[in-house]
């Protein structure tokens, strides 16, 4: 199949068309850059062997698209564009619900109009809020707890809604936990732009000495260390949850959620020391008040993935550590280097 990645450059994008390729199909990439570089498209080239069809622009530019499937005979639509940090949306809610429901709308209409109606979403577990329940089922009532994941919610009902006045569309949302690690070659990797978001890129930085230490948001949530509990999730595990839902994706029409995660809950302790072990660093941390927006602890059930779609979580923390150590060493400034 030939499969449009809209925020094609970013992290999880990059890792996710390698996988495609090496599953055999072919990948068009459109990114607006707001949160990757230009340089990661040639990274990804020399992984996959061969040049990629890539777009500069955004994803809520319908001219762009409707140019990108009059050059591409596409089959399938990965939607990853938007903006992803949780504190940042608390911040600045009308600039996330304008960037995120806009590229979503504005592309689902190119694709009505082009006769293309498979699409599978990058949604995320914000979606669930603070859970009822650990492990977290699709079935968990939804409630976001910040406006990160309330436009992912939002995403999802438009996408259920279409695809109830139209049949013929078939949706996959992918509710991603926490994805970690880099692409064993050391070549593409997670590359925040100033201050990191994430946990482990931030452990890097603090191994790596670009940073001082690692700052613990709170340690007094009811939890077995006081310290926030996640599902982080190997890159490439969550890359190949792609492929299995692009591959499964003619098999039920309509709209369908899916967790990606290991079903493992792991602190950010927990986490620190298992990026020690695996990567004999030393990382030194201070606790801090939390953030807004964060939730004690979150964790899947990745049942349903496994039955229908034949996914499983299969990498350990320890090699996300030992593989997003290696990224951070051999690119110490990410793609600026490039």
């Amino acid at each position: 199949m030939k499969i449009l990645l809209t925020g094609g450059a970013g992290y999880i994008g990059t890792h996710t068309a390698v996988q495609f390729v090496a599953a055999g199909h072919s990948v068009v990439l459109l990114d607006s850059l707001v949160n990757s570089r230009p340089e990661v498209v040639a990274r990804v080239e020399r992984i996959v062997g061969h040049s990629l069809a890539y777009y500069t622009g955004d994803c809520a530019d319908p001219k762009l698209l409707d140019q990108i499937f009059t050059d591409h005979d596409i089959d399938v639509v990965v939607h990853f564009a938007g903006l992803k940090a949780v504190g940042e949306s608390v911040e600045q809610p009308l600039r996330y619900y304008r960037n995120n429901l806009d590229c979503a709308l504005t592309l689902c209409e190119v694709m009505e109009a082009r006769g293309v109606r498979r699409l599978v979403f990058s949604s995320s577990a914000s979606v669930y809020g603070t859970p009822e329940q650990v492990p977290i089922p699709e079935t968990a009532s939804l409630h976001a707890a910040n406006p990160y994941g309330a436009t992912k919610l939002f995403v999802e009902r438009i996408l259920a809604d279409l695809a109830v006045a139209n049949p013929a569309w078939h949706i996959v949302a992918l509710r991603y936990f926490n994805p970690i690690g880099a692409h064993p070659s050391g070549l593409i990797g997670e590359d925040p732009q100033g201050i990191p978001n994430n946990l482990f890129p931030y452990i890097a930085q603090v191994a790596a000495g670009r940073r001082d230490k690692l700052r613990v948001f709170g340690d007094d949530y009811p939890t077995p260390d006081g310290t926030g509990v996640r599902d982080y999730l190997h890159v490439m595990d969550l890359a190949d949850g792609h492929v299995a839902a692009v591959e499964h994706i003619a098999d039920q029409a309509g709209w369908r959620g899916y967790n990606l995660g290991t079903g493992q809950g792991v602190s950010v302790l927990e986490s620190v020391r298992t990026f020690e072990q695996a990567t004999g660093s030393h990382v030194p941390y201070e606790v801090v008040p939390r953030r807004p927006g964060d939730i004690a602890e979150c964790y899947a059930d990745p049942t349903r993935a496994r039955e229908e779609l034949g996914w499983v979580a299969r990498r350990t923390i320890a090699e996300a550590c030992a593989d997003a150590w290696r990224w951070q060493r051999e690119n110490p400034n990410g793609y600026a280097a490039d």
